[in-house]
């Protein structure tokens, strides 16, 4: 399985060679965060589409993947992730990673699956399967 994130996701959307990659990896069904799902909502809004094109696309990543809702475990996994990924954040001299994306590695660990993404807090992590740049 794979998890993806909401990079992958608005990356699909928009029809990119990188949105082409992820779209292959989908063919075996995914794993979607759900906090992925809000962070996708707000993307769209920011950017003026309407409640029914955010809808439509909130329910295809629901009939395409599977949606992995946070518990107290995964909770508890996302904040140690993200930990590591600060630390690794500013030994590269990045931003500091969202707590998304302490969820979003957790999940993919959780799961045991790799994570399709182009966000920079992941590239050269195991778990995750780079198409970003």
């Amino acid at each position: 399985m794979i998890v993806l994130d909401s990079y992958a996701w608005i990356e699909h959307f928009a029809g990119t060679e990188k949105g082409k990659i992820a779209r292959r990896y989908l063919t075996d069904g995914g794993i979607t965060p759900s906090i992925v799902l809000a962070e996708i909502a707000r993307k769209y809004f920011r950017e003026g589409f309407g409640s029914k094109d955010v809808v439509k696309r909130l329910n295809f990543i629901l009939a395409k993947s599977e949606i992995y809702e946070i518990d107290v475990d995964l909770a508890v996994a996302a904040s140690e992730a993200y930990v590591q990924l600060s630390k690794k954040a500013e030994k590269e001299g990045l931003d500091s990673p969202s707590l998304t994306d302490g969820i979003v590695l957790a999940t993919a660990r959780a799961t045991r699956s790799k994570l399709i993404t182009g966000d920079r807090h992941f590239k050269n992590l195991d778990e995750a399967i780079y198409i970003g740049e």
